[in-house]
């Protein structure tokens, strides 16, 4: 299964150049089975990652331009009336898909956000009654921009918490640039990538990545963490139970695509930042991901 990883990091690298971290984080949420908030300026790449994404595991790719006027049909679908048949009939919305780009999903209302909150957490859509599975993989990523907030809605705690990790891409280097660049002219964009593994190997690399092994000491020193964020003075809104299980399954990812069968310690500090930090809320002053960083350097594994 290894070798599946490396196909995979080799063909994202085709056409993302320069953002291996990234793409690691990615893969990360896709194999944990979680989802992906990209919280970047606009430019750096992260429809193109999406894109190359679905193309490299041979997934179907939707994507939501998310506006003010978007409704929860528009995103999961709705029952129209066929005049033929005399019944209504579902007339599915782009989360029946492998790969989700929604992208600004702050700029929709908070009706609409909360269309994808039964899709992300259970991988199915309930309608009239009536729930209705979406494909198998399933993974959002979702973009916001952290700079421009005029005419947003910013994203409830609830939402939040059902994505895996939060990352940026950030800026490529002058050489990184430069590559972009030079590679525009060769035609490698996200439609030129062939598939390179299918949806049954990504879920059975899912499977691979659950069973990693990880000491109840290194179970502690997570549950350490989480607990920490609940008690520390500069947190109003501690991390949940379902960041303590998210933060457990992408330290599971992170030591597979690693290549090994356990887990350790910096795994832990490697995604702390990632998985915890957009589940919380600090008081005035202080930024999240900067109290997981100190939290990190206090919490010590028993």
């Amino acid at each position: 299964m290894r070798e599946s990883v490396e196909r995979l990091v080799e063909n994202l690298g085709k056409t993302i150049v320069g953002k291996q971290e990234a793409i690691q984080l990615v893969l990360v949420a896709l194999f944990s089975g979680g989802h992906a908030l990209l919280e970047d300026v606009p430019g750096v790449g992260k429809t193109l990652l999406a894109k190359s994404l679905a193309r490299s595991i041979d997934g179907r790719f939707q994507r939501i331009q998310c506006t003010p006027d978007l409704l929860p049909a528009d995103v999961t679908g709705t029952n129209i009336w066929n005049p033929q048949s005399g019944e209504f009939v579902f007339l599915p919305g782009p989360v029946f898909t492998n790969v989700l780009l929604t992208d600004e999903i702050n700029r929709a209302t908070p009706r609409t956000q909360s269309a994808l909150l039964e899709v992300m957490e259970e991988q199915q859509v309930t309608l009239d009654g009536v729930s209705r599975p979406v494909p198998s993989p399933f993974f959002v990523i979702a973009t916001q921009n952290p700079i421009e907030y005029q005419g947003t809605f910013p994203l409830p705690e609830a939402q939040m918490d059902r994505f895996a990790l939060s990352l940026s891409l950030g800026y490529p280097a002058a050489e990184e640039e430069l590559q972009m660049m030079q590679r525009l002219h060769q035609g490698l964009q996200a439609e030129a990538l062939q598939p390179c593994i299918s949806l049954a190997e990504v879920q059975s690399l899912r499977r691979h990545c659950a069973e990693v092994w990880v000491e109840p000491v290194l179970q502690q020193y997570m549950l350490d963490l989480v607990r920490a964020t609940r008690a520390d003075e500069a947190v109003i809104l501690g991390v949940s139970p379902r960041g303590t299980v998210a933060l457990q399954r992408a330290v599971q990812a992170q030591a597979f695509l690693e290549g090994r069968d356990y887990a350790i310690p910096d795994d832990v500090k490697r995604l702390a930042p990632h998985v915890l930090a957009h589940r919380m809320i600090a008081t005035s002053g202080q930024k999240p991901k900067q109290v997981v960083e100190r939290l990190l350097r206090s919490v010590a594994v028993s």
